[in-house]
């Protein structure tokens, strides 16, 4: 799903950040199947759009769930995971009461989740371009 073009312009900067987050269900419960991963994945793409992010990739497992998500530099990474677990849990829960049955307490997701920064470079290449920055510029 990813484009030729990995850079983005946007009207003060230009960027390519994207992000790959993982979380799981409360108690890692079998509950994201069928009709709920269908929709699951619906409510994702809805929620990507109203909050100005795109969702590069993602898979949904029973389980847990697996986004790669591209966004401006002015959105936290920690208020795209709020939104995709809080929107999606709040309607999912509304929309297959059964959800509710197979969790205690009613939560859909576990509170925490696994989040890292994906670019076009690794991190040893900005380790070694940031490093040789000063003897470059000097001329040494």
């Amino acid at each position: 799903m990813t484009s030729d073009k990995d850079w983005v312009s946007g009207r003060t900067c230009v960027y390519n950040i994207g992000y790959h987050i993982v979380w799981s269900t409360k108690y890692r419960r079998k509950v994201i199947e069928g009709e709920i991963e269908i929709r699951l994945k619906a409510l994702f793409k809805e929620i990507a759009g109203d909050f100005e992010f795109e969702i590069k990739e993602m898979e949904v497992m029973p389980d847990h769930c697996h986004v790669f998500v591209s966004c401006h530099p002015k959105k936290a990474p920690s208020d795209i995971v709020k939104c995709l677990k809080g929107i999606s849990a709040r309607k999912l829960l509304l929309e297959f009461p059964v959800i509710k049955k197979k969790l205690w307490g009613g939560h859909l997701w576990n509170p925490s989740y696994y989040i890292g920064t994906v670019g076009n470079m690794s991190k040893d290449v900005v380790l070694r371009y940031i490093q040789q920055q000063k003897a470059e510029g000097t001329g040494k």
